[in-house]
């Protein structure tokens, strides 16, 4: 790559906020400095903001589109990935795995400056970082974020606050409900980490899910998002290899492997009391996965699509929503 993550991105969000009011997003600053473009927390946001913040999100070595779903009485869309360089794109950059927590702020933080902060233990087992000059975060969240947010921020990636940009969404707007259905290909990369495969076997990958209704609220965006990719989410990689280490982890791989698997997510969720980190973590995958072996020919298919469970969430929101 010529740039950086956050280099190649910044050019991305220029291009972004020359589209601002077709967008329907909104730019401001805050206190100290930092550029906060607000893509659906006040201001309304769509599918078209929605589907930009998703590539951004990849720091754009990934495409995200929004295709017809033929497949489905449920959802006449669904959110399509597709990438080459899956590893950057999806473990570098677009996986939500920076807690933002202040005494005054919380949201979960992706995109590339998680690679300028490289304070999670993945950047180490991965291999990447950078030092970048101005970094570029997503923040899911339903606030803007306090100075305290930003300080934290900005002192983890060794910048100035006035070098951020931070973009943000509600999971419960247009623009935060496509980029959340757009991790498809993340978690299914993310869950083979955490079961020992080695990502750089991983040549590319595509993922699509259905585009789940707007939830009104926070709560219900959080389970019809996730519930879209658990039971609705397909995926196809192509990697290098061996066929044995595939036969072997495949079947771990899908959501339905999980003993958690079965019910709408909110359900799972409120089970818990709303503390994702006592949910099992087998959970968070997509629910078909398909794997070619580019130097064997061999093709693999694990998981199932499981549309009993998306009616029952689906259906949850639309009827408590309006939409």
């Amino acid at each position: 790559m010529t740039n950086s993550l956050n280099e190649q991105t910044q050019i991305m969000v220029d291009s972004l906020l020359q589209q601002a009011d077709q967008l329907k997003i909104h730019v401001s600053q805050s206190a100290e400095g930092a550029s906060i473009i607000d893509c659906g927390v006040d201001a309304p946001g769509g599918l078209e903001a929605g589907r930009q913040l998703a590539e951004i999100c990849l720091a754009g070595l990934g495409k995200v589109s929004l295709i017809p779903n033929g497949d489905s009485s449920l959802a006449m869309t669904s959110v399509h990935v597709e990438s080459d360089q899956p590893l950057a794109a999806c473990m570098a950059s677009q996986y939500a795995g920076w807690q933002i927590v202040t005494d005054d702020f919380f949201a979960m933080g992706s995109g590339p400056m998680r690679a300028a902060a490289a304070r999670e233990d993945l950047f180490k087992q991965i291999g990447f970082s950078e030092t970048p000059s101005s970094v570029v975060g997503i923040l899911e969240t339903s606030s803007f974020p306090t100075l305290s947010a930003c300080q934290l921020i900005a002192e983890a990636c060794s910048l100035p606050v006035k070098q951020l940009t931070l973009l943000i969404a509600s999971t419960a707007s247009y623009a935060g409900s496509v980029q959340i259905v757009a991790r498809a290909l993340e978690t299914a990369l993310h869950k083979m980490h955490e079961l020992g495969f080695d990502l750089q076997r991983i040549q590319r990958g595509t993922g699509r899910a259905p585009l789940c209704p707007i939830a009104r609220d926070h709560l219900a965006a959080i389970g019809v998002t996730n519930d879209a990719v658990l039971y609705g989410g397909e995926v196809e990689i192509w990697v290098t290899g061996d066929d044995a280490s595939l036969r072997e982890i495949g079947a771990k791989i899908p959501s339905n492997a999980s003993s958690d698997y079965g019910r709408p997510f909110m359900e799972i969720f409120e089970q818990y009391n709303h503390d994702f980190y006592s949910v099992d973590p087998h959970l968070f995958s997509p629910a078909l996965i398909h794997i070619t072996n580019v130097e064997t020919g061999s093709k693999f298919e694990f998981g199932e699509l499981n549309e009993c469970v998306l009616k029952d969430s689906f259906h949850a929101v639309e009827s408590t929503s309006g939409k």
